[in-house]
């Protein structure tokens, strides 16, 4: 099969807030090859991502994401890693290229599943996927008050485990967010899983984020999540060595492979969480859970958007039997909700499977593509590079 034709299509919530919610927009990619299609979703600003496919050449390592897809054969999964390989160098000074390139690696992922009739998952040699248990992933409250109601709302949807992040934390008295932690255990009660995401509000202040961790220690948090920076590396290494009764996690940052690998062996991470939107697709992601793997670090999915990319995000890790938590966005924004017909559900025991229908098993609804797009078009020179596609 030849690589015919790759839309974007950005789609946007009509308001667009400062809330720490990447639901509130998406750029989801079509690709089209040998009569069939598979669909995407980069976790990245949509317009610079597009920008990316389309910018005119700036020389010989610095072109368009476009010039190494288009016309490629896409056959097998090595044919993906080929091409991923291709962008790579022909687009090294191109910093939003792994961002763009992302949403299309997934695609074509999804297109090679439907070609061969199986899930992504048999395609990365997993014969037989695990499953994972899904912490509810949502942001604190206005209010400790509103942090221990969306605790109790969680565990009433039946999740054990609970994120909460952003929003108030870490921008105030260390007392603040002492409040929100033990709002948040009391509303879990005594056995659910506690995780925090700090969102990198301490930049590297080791001393700011470490007296927060009596507090975090005595709810039993299980981890601290991006305390610092993603370059941070000798932060994470400090914190992390100032506590034994949780870890540090990070990776979501990452946008290629050496950095997830630097977090976890200089920064000394416990939990690696990679992001297939912004890491450049599930086959990058898939080498970070075998390295994390071989070196006792957790793997974790970032998703806090829509069930394709949460589909998309569980097929790296799907055979690690050990590595079972997983995040699960609860609270996205409606075009979240609507972008897919399908979506991934709980069973009875509050756990996750990975979709068996052939390709990342979510299909996309024509009617939010048309509800929630943005059109866009790019000229340069009066010449148009790109057009919303219909």
């Amino acid at each position: 099969m030849k690589i015919d034709d790759v839309d974007f299509f950005y789609l946007s919530m009509p308001e667009v807030t400062t809330d720490a919610d990447g639901s509130q927009d998406a750029l989801v990619v079509r690709v089209v090859a040998g009569g069939r299609v598979g669909w995407g979703e980069c976790e990245a600003s949509p317009l610079v991502s597009i920008a990316a496919y389309v910018t005119p050449m700036s020389h010989g390592v610095c072109r368009p994401v476009r010039d190494s897809v288009l016309g490629e054969t896409i056959d097998k999964p090595d044919d993906i890693r080929r091409i991923a390989a291709k962008v790579a160098y022909n687009s090294m000074d191109l910093l939003q290229a792994p961002h763009t390139w992302s949403g299309i690696e997934m695609a074509l992922w999804d297109l090679l599943g439907k070609a061969r009739g199986e899930p992504v998952y048999k395609l990365l040699g997993i014969e037989r996927p695990a499953k994972k248990t899904p912490y509810a992933s949502r942001l604190f409250g206005n209010s400790p008050d509103e942090t221990l109601a969306g605790a109790r709302e969680s565990r009433a949807a039946g999740f054990r485990a609970v994120k909460f992040g952003w929003g108030p934390f870490g921008t105030g008295p260390v007392q603040d967010d002492v409040d929100h932690l033990d709002a948040a255990r009391e509303g879990l009660g005594e056995d659910g899983i506690l995780l925090v995401d700090a969102g990198q509000i301490w930049i590297d202040d080791v001393e700011a984020a470490a007296l927060r961790l009596p507090a975090l220690e005595r709810n039993r948090t299980v981890w601290l999540e991006e305390p610092f920076h993603a370059g941070a590396l000798d932060a994470y290494a400090a914190l992390g060595a100032r506590t034994d009764k949780l870890k540090i996690a990070g990776g979501e940052a990452a946008h290629d492979v050496f950095m997830a690998r630097h977090l976890i062996d200089f920064g000394k991470v416990g939990f690696i969480q990679i992001d297939c939107g912004r890491i450049g697709g599930i086959g990058p992601a898939r080498q970070v859970a075998e390295y994390a793997a071989e070196r006792g670090v957790t793997y974790v999915n970032h998703t806090f958007t829509t069930h394709l990319a949460l589909s998309a995000s569980l097929q790296p890790y799907a055979d690690l039997a050990s590595d079972t938590i997983c995040e699960f966005p609860v609270t996205p924004r409606q075009l979240a909700i609507d972008l897919t017909t399908n979506h991934l559900k709980l069973d009875s025991n509050g756990e996750l499977s990975l979709p068996e229908e052939p390709g990342l098993g979510i299909d996309v609804s024509p009617e939010a593509l048309a509800k929630y797009r943005v059109d866009v078009e790019i000229t340069v020179n009066g010449k148009s590079l790109f057009k919303s596609p219909a």
